[in-house]
């Protein structure tokens, strides 16, 4: 049986839990209990304006940047920095007006998308809502560059160097 003082320390921990739970915004609340009632993650639920294409893992990076790719809220990059300082893309953010959900495939509505997602390394994958999982495109190794598009590019960069330099 507890004591009288027992009860009254109960009561003024139970009343000081109470009114710290009150005071808190419903994030702080859900990053108070590990146990469960967390936040629902981006595009989960299927009511935002963006699809969201993870390309890699979230825990690979420490912070993120939000890059606008061609004109404004139609394509985003989700750029993340890892621990060693370099940058890379965490995941694409593609507008609902340039891409739709067809057969629980996404389907470009512009070039811009189509561009986008020509790029990843594998078709996005429906997980739920308006998220979506891809492989990011190949890594080519060093061994085997430059590659035929590089060279192209380079010898065009030089003709259009020279053309400039003898006023042509």
């Amino acid at each position: 049986m507890a004591t009288t003082k027992e009860r009254t320390a109960a009561k003024r921990t139970v009343k000081k839990a109470q009114e710290t739970q009150h005071s808190m915004s419903s994030r702080a609340d859900a990053r108070a209990r590990p146990e469960g009632h967390k936040r629902r993650k981006p595009g989960a639920t299927g009511g935002g304006e963006f699809f969201h294409i993870e390309v890699r893992p979230r825990e690979e990076f420490e912070t993120f940047r939000t890059q606008d790719v061609g004109q404004r809220r139609g394509i985003e990059r989700v750029a993340g920095r890892r621990a060693t300082g370099s940058w890379d893309t965490q995941k694409w953010l593609i507008s609902k007006e340039h891409a739709h959900i067809e057969d629980g495939k996404l389907v470009p509505d512009s070039e811009d998308a189509r561009g986008v997602l020509n790029e990843l390394g594998s078709p996005p994958q429906h997980i739920s809502g308006d998220r979506f999982q891809a492989r990011p495109r190949p890594n080519v190794p060093e061994i085997d560059k430059p590659t035929p598009a590089q060279e192209h590019a380079w010898h065009e960069n030089i003709r259009k160097a020279q053309a400039a330099r003898h006023g042509k």
